[in-house]
Formats: C-alpha cells, structure tokens, sequence
C-alpha cells in the first residue's frame, strides 16, 4: 500500500455477507432495518457488497480502508463471517485494504488463542468488537479480558462500538440490542487496564458524546472515529475538541456500506474544521496509528 498516493483512510468499514452459503434465517430483515435507519438501499434487498466489490470502490477513490467482520453468532444466532476469509481477501487487495477481525469476548481463552492466531497467521492488525451486538461490557474482566489480554500483547489496535447503534433500531424489541453496554465511559477501565493498547472508540457517542471526549482526552491510548455519522450531525462540542486538543487522535471512519465515503467526505468539506486539521483528521492520525 502506498499511503503517499491515497487521499484518505477509511478506518471502520463492514465486511457483512455470511460465509458458509445462504443468509441464516432473520438476516434479510436485520439487514433491511439497518437499509431503513440509514436511509440507504444497501441491504434492502439482500445486496450487499462483497469484499472484493470493497476494494474496487476504495481503490477507485484512492483511499485506504480497514474492514472487518462482527463476530456476534452467541447474541444474534447469525453466523460470522470467517476471519480468515475476511483476511485472504485484504491479502489479495493489499493495494487498499487493511485487516482487521472480530472474535466475541465471551470466547475467553478460546477467543484469546483465536486472537494470536489471526495476527501471527494471517498479518491482522486490529480487532472490532461491538458491546451491544455481543452483549458485554467492556470492563468486565470476567466476561472479555482473556481476549483484550491477547490483544495488548500482540501489539494490535482495539476498536470497539460507542453509543446509539442501528443494528436493530426501529425493531421489535430492537432485537433484543441493549444500549446499555456501549457506553463509551466503559473503555476509561480498558484503557487504565491496558495502557500500551489502541483503543479506538467508533462513532459519535449519541448520547454519551461528552463521556467519549473525556476519555480520549485522559486516556493517551484512546482515540474516537468519526463513522457511522454524516458530519453535518456531528455536535458542536465534538467539532471543537477534533480542531484542538484532540486534533491528532480523532479518525476518518465511514461505516461502509451503511454509509458510504463519498456521502461522508462531502459533507465533511462543510464542516468548519481548520485547514491544517483536515488532513490529520482524513490520513495523517490513521496511518500513525497504524505504523505504515
């Protein structure tokens, strides 16, 4: 990958079609909740784009994009998408595309083993979790730890879900998500716990924004990514700190393909960021925080 030649880095983008053949049953409908919350086509009817139909986008774009899968299989009964798979495929497109993968924390040691494998074996460099959609809390040594502890010490980055999720929004029983565990507030344990670990935290933080900020702002190792949010929503007080003290910690992030980069990208050029910010924002802290 040549980062000098990319405009941008996409740092949270979804590799969402099953493996293992036909949808598992209630995955059309999850899919086309999502479609509604986002007002946007994909998933509505079953299409959604493969990973290498990913790349072809983003290198089109010239921008870098990490995509990764949702291991959620104990709380949502719908199979994951194979690490492995995910990983082959960003090996074959490593022009654009950057591995990251899911292993739910309730693997425990399992999970753990799981987590040195996939980065020893196949290069991944960070794993997603999503609190709400896996049903845990991130501080809860019980629950996650032997896979967080797996994690610090391979040296990789932790992403995790923050706020409000569309993931069974405007659902029955929004399909049984609890928002409860996402609060970003949570990871102000994980980060003291694990001081040498990248936390990002994904996603304007409705309705904990201001928690988010004073956990990025204590915590030297917590950064935030801007996905899942067109920037013409973003609060004021978030615009604020990404132009000054957390100006070299926040992360472009789409939330591809809910949303997509194009949407996103435009609507940031009206967002009063500073000019000497921007590129910090789009390239500069990701390809830091990655090391490339």
């Amino acid at each position: 990958m040549n980062i000098d030649d990319l405009v941008a880095i996409d740092i949270h983008t979804h590799a969402e079609e099953p493996c293992c053949g036909t949808r598992d049953d209630g995955y059309d409908a999850f899919q086309a909740g999502m479609a509604k919350y986002f007002k946007n086509p994909a998933g509505a009817d079953g299409m959604l784009p493969t990973v290498p139909q990913t790349a072809a986008y983003f290198r089109e774009r010239k921008i870098g994009a990490v995509i990764f899968p949702v291991d959620a299989e104990r709380e949502t009964g719908f199979r994951r998408y194979s690490n492995e798979e995910v990983a082959t495929l960003c090996a074959e497109n490593n022009d654009i595309l950057i591995p990251f993968a899911s292993v739910d924390p309730h693997k425990g040691r399992a999970g753990a083993r799981e987590v040195r494998r996939l980065v020893r074996d196949f290069g991944v460099k960070g794993f997603k979790f999503h609190p709400t959609m896996q049903g845990f809390f991130p501080n809860d040594r019980e629950a996650c730890y032997a896979v967080l502890e797996a994690c610090a010490e391979e040296g990789v980055i932790t992403l995790f879900h923050t706020g409000q999720t569309g993931v069974g929004a405007g659902m029955r029983g929004g399909m049984g998500m609890r928002l409860k565990y996402s609060n970003p507030m949570h990871l102000d344990d994980v980060a003291a716990d694990f001081p040498d670990m990248p936390i990002i935290a994904a996603h304007p933080s409705f309705p904990w924004q201001e928690e988010a900020l004073a956990v990025a702002t204590h915590k030297p190792n917590v950064y935030i990514d801007l996905s899942g949010w067109s920037p013409k929503y973003f609060p004021d007080i978030l615009v604020k700190y990404c132009n000054t003290i957390l100006k070299h910690k926040v992360l472009f992030g789409s939330d591809w393909p809910a949303i997509t980069p194009d949407r996103w990208l435009a609507d940031f050029e009206n967002l009063p960021i500073r000019d000497e910010v921007r590129p910090l924002i789009l390239k500069e802290n990701a390809r830091k925080l990655l090391g490339m």
